[in-house]
């Protein structure tokens, strides 16, 4: 049970990142027309997320209380 709320966030991360990716390239597809700052947003923030993430986990297992 331990671990899993970590191991969702970062399988939704991937999934949202490549559903985004498809998404992005169907529009650019459809316009001609990219939208750069919208797509560096995205993954600044999904980025920022993980490294949150992995910050917290790391803290835990310094404080010997998630081994997993």
């Amino acid at each position: 049970m331990k671990g899993r709320y970590s191991k969702f966030i970062v399988v939704l991360v991937i999934v949202l990142n490549v559903l985004f990716a498809a998404a992005v390239l169907f529009v650019f597809s459809r316009t001609s027309s990219e939208p750069s700052t919208l797509v560096a947003s995205w993954f600044a923030f999904t980025t920022g997320e993980l490294l949150s993430l992995a910050w917290i986990k790391r803290k835990k297992i310094e404080k010997g209380g998630d081994e997993e």
